[in-house]
């Protein structure tokens, strides 16, 4: 357990933000139709899956020169394979007006979420007690498939039946089931909501904690995040991070998260 992260100061822990999502790169590019590349000054998966998530840049570190020279590149590699890009920055990321660069390029600003961390020693674990309720961790191909069509009922992004159902479960089929734990909220026999714990860079990350609509409002989504945590902290991990959304960041921090910095992501499209 040497690589989980000990040293929770806030310097230790912004990194520990920005390295945990970039640890996501190699595992988009297990995919089956998918491939990562790590290039001089970025990281990028590219996939043939039409959805920006799993094709992704990050931990950018470019010097003034070379920003031209990337986006470029990037552009021309989503515009090869016809599909939309998400270009991730935070408190690394170089030249620090990458942002700018990105927007003049034909890039969107998509999201400025916070980047939030907690100390798992002091989680707040006294929460509403929901009767009917329980989490179960998915661990096959039939549980996989039920979280991906949760999740996406969650965000609302499709119905059941779209790709990004399958895009997803794709996605679990390729991940490492010790690092990447998918859980399913159950409330009353009905799967409502869905939370993705991911052991990286030596925290525990929080990712696609969503909720049905019908079920919103009711303290699923906390009890999701706070059960993936207890996870994480029984394999020992000290802290536990996340981007938090705007519907979401007062559950973080009733839960004991604090805002260490901002993840950013700008959104390309490539023409029709």
């Amino acid at each position: 357990m040497s690589d989980i992260l000990q040293d929770l100061s806030p310097a230790k822990l912004t990194i520990a933000i920005e390295e945990n999502l970039f640890a996501w790169i190699p595992v988009f590019g297990r995919m089956g139709r998918a491939h990562m590349s790590v290039r001089a000054g970025f990281k990028k998966s590219i996939t043939h899956e039409p959805f920006a998530l799993f094709n992704s840049v990050m931990d950018a570190r470019l010097a003034p020169e070379q920003v031209e020279a990337a986006i470029q590149s990037v552009i021309s590699d989503a515009s090869l394979h016809k599909v939309p890009m998400l270009w991730w920055t935070g408190p690394s990321t170089q030249p620090a007006d990458l942002g700018k660069r990105l927007e003049e390029h034909g890039f969107s600003l998509r999201d400025e979420d916070p980047g939030m961390a907690v100390d798992l020693a002091y989680l707040n674990e006294n929460l509403q007690a929901l009767p009917g309720l329980s989490i179960q961790l998915a661990q096959d191909e039939a549980g996989w498939r039920q979280w991906s069509r949760i999740m996406a009922q969650g965000f609302e992004t499709s119905t059941p039946h779209d790709p990004l159902v399958d895009a997803w479960y794709n996605l679990l089929r390729h991940t490492d089931p010790e690092t990447t734990l998918a859980y399913i909220g159950w409330l009353n026999d009905k799967p409502v909501a869905t939370s993705l714990l991911f052991l990286a860079a030596g925290v525990a990350g929080i990712y696609a904690v969503c909720t049905i609509p019908e079920a919103r409002q009711s303290g699923i989504g906390a009890w999701l995040t706070l059960h993936s945590l207890l996870q994480a902290r029984e394999k020992e991990y000290k802290a536990g991070i996340l981007q938090a959304s705007k519907m979401g960041i007062n559950v973080y921090r009733s839960l004991g998260f604090q805002e260490y910095c901002t993840i950013s992501s700008y959104l390309w499209r490539p023409k029709i």
